[in-house]
């Protein structure tokens, strides 16, 4: 018996599992390892804070969505790629022929001084963790105003859009409360303007202005004064706020570190066309868990899969692999009052105005703010939890397409 191990259970992990049982020869056994079996639907904890999820919402048993696969609970002490095993802490061993790290990425707060301790959730916070959505949810409710400052620490983050969505529902939040005026909303970021593209960094930036949301740009934060309340940065700025909402800085899973797999970040260093492993031709990095030059989205994982599920078939047969990942990615981004808009980008391309994913039809705009991208948001989770998990096909196309969209050669048109 073939051994396929994949470690972790999330989105990449749970629809790599279910796609590659399905494709893979009988005589490969999949296993799962994860360390719990609550599986956390992610983009809505940015709307956990406004009141618009509760946490029964967005969490699943992961067992739920594993078909055909034996799922391990229990944590990974480490990975030994030289003898193609991991070892649980509970004293197990797990052999594999192919494994498939999908541990993700998340917040680390320790990293930047003064960030935790005492006014941790009580005047800093985050909002990538359930604990974290739901300490802040409970403080909005009660915060009487005053200056809020949305930081951002370091890119890479998971969903590089998400902490300008907050910005927005935050202004659409105070606004809808008759509190607008009494909030000064700062939005701090280590970029050069409010995005990582220059197109939509232009398109959102001026939204921010509309908003009379300040951008300090170019801020890569030193420390965090939580007695003073400033934030600090490597240049001696000082940012001085009421409310620190931050995205700390992200980094891949300890274990990646301990397996001596990973990158300063841990994340797994792979081709960025296949999402092998540089150094280890039987593993394999995807989702958040690995180094390529994409946003760290859910749609990136589910973009990439087409193309890796075939790869690995072809590898597992001694073909070539020859199915290359583009980088495509799309995220909704929530703008407030029901409205959101679209972007959709690669490797190669930004994010472009048009119309998506059907020339001419639509339904949905590219950095537009339209009432149908926010309703598409919304839609998500229930596209999330039975059409992506189980590992059923999307109808839009896994590499970037330019159909419908607007280039400056067809703009004039």
């Amino acid at each position: 018996m073939n051994r396929l191990v994949i470690l972790g259970a999330g989105t990449a992990g749970t629809m790599a599992a279910n796609r590659l049982r399905r494709r893979l020869p009988r005589d490969w056994s999949v296993t799962v390892v994860d360390r719990d079996d609550m599986h956390l639907y992610q983009p809505g904890l940015l709307f956990l804070p406004f009141g618009v999820y509760e946490p029964h919402d967005l969490l699943r048993p992961r067992d739920r969505f594993l078909r055909d696969v034996e799922l391990v609970l229990a944590e990974v002490e480490r990975v030994d790629a030289d003898a193609s095993h991991v070892r649980l802490r509970d004293g197990r061993t797990l052999g594999y022929d192919l494994l498939v790290i999908a541990t993700g990425t998340s917040p680390r707060p320790d990293q930047t001084p003064g960030m935790t301790g005492a006014a941790w959730r009580r005047s800093i916070f985050d909002f990538f963790t359930l604990d974290g959505a739901l300490a802040l949810r409970d403080t909005l409710e009660r915060w009487p105003g005053g200056r809020l400052v949305v930081h951002v620490t370091e890119m890479p983050i998971k969903c590089p859009v998400a902490p300008l969505e907050f910005s927005f529902l935050a202004d659409a939040f105070f606004a809808e409360r008759g509190t607008r005026s009494s909030v000064d909303l700062t939005y701090v970021t280590p970029l050069e303007g409010a995005f990582t593209k220059p197109v939509a960094s232009e398109h959102l930036g001026a939204m921010l202005a509309e908003r009379d949301i300040a951008v300090e740009p170019d801020f890569v934060v030193d420390h965090v004064d939580p007695d003073s309340r400033l934030l600090v940065s490597v240049d001696d700025r000082e940012i001085p706020f009421d409310l620190l909402v931050t995205v700390p800085l992200n980094m891949g899973d300890e274990l990646v570190a301990r397996s001596g797999l990973g990158d300063e970040l841990n994340y797994v260093p792979v081709d960025r066309y296949t999402l092998q492993s540089r150094a280890h031709a039987d593993v394999f990095a995807i989702g958040d868990a690995n180094d390529i030059p994409a946003s760290k989205a859910g749609s990136v994982a589910h973009f990439s899969m087409d193309g890796f599920v075939e790869n690995i078939v072809d590898h597992v047969r001694g073909r070539p692999m020859t199915h290359r990942f583009d980088g495509h990615a799309n995220c909704f981004v929530e703008s407030g009052h029901g409205k959101g808009l679209l972007i959709d980008f690669n490797y190669d391309t930004e994010p472009l105005p048009g119309v998506y994913p059907y020339p001419r039809i639509g339904p949905l705009s590219l950095l537009k703010e339209t009432r149908a991208n926010h309703l598409g948001k919304l839609a998500f989770r229930h596209l999330y939890w039975n059409v992506l998990l189980p590992g059923r096909s999307m109808p839009v196309p896994s590499l970037m397409s330019m159909a419908g969209k607007e280039t400056a050669s067809t703009q004039g048109r």
